[in-house]
């Protein structure tokens, strides 16, 4: 599981096939604005990050080190919590195969979740969303 989460912002969250170098940056690249600060621990798949396309700051997490000025995973790490409780309580057992749907119904209910939006807007978000989604059973069971 990767997941990625602006400042004060939006969360993205989504199963990968490994923790390789290759598969996180790919999936990083394809997911966070050129020129956008990153906060990262020390794991070997973000080396290289810093450079011509993002700015990069980590903290060390092997080392004790949770926060270096602004740069924390703080915000990643709660959802993860959050995630986890949420999957154990409401579902109880969660199937690999649907783990990306089970991740994306809940970074849709945290990023759409603000009480200060309308709730015609949040439902007009909702409507969107499920355009071009639909599963059907012989899917879902297969």
């Amino acid at each position: 599981m990767l997941g990625m989460r602006e400042r004060g912002g939006r969360t993205k969250a989504m199963p990968i096939k490994s923790t390789s170098i290759e598969e996180i940056q790919s999936a990083i690249h394809a997911n966070v604005e050129v020129g956008s600060t990153l906060f990262t621990d020390e794991h070997a798949a973000y080396n290289d990050l810093d450079g011509l396309l993002f700015r990069q700051e980590r903290v060390n997490h092997s080392a004790n080190e949770y926060v270096r000025g602004m740069a924390s995973t703080n915000g990643i790490e709660s959802v993860w919590a959050v995630l986890k409780r949420g999957l154990n309580g409401v579902y109880h057992q969660v199937s690999k195969k649907h783990l990306g749907r089970y991740v994306d119904e809940f970074t849709f209910r945290l990023n759409e979740g603000d009480v200060k939006r309308h709730t015609l807007d949040r439902l007009a978000s909702l409507v969107t969303a499920c355009f071009g989604s639909h599963i059907t059973y012989k899917e879902l069971t297969a």
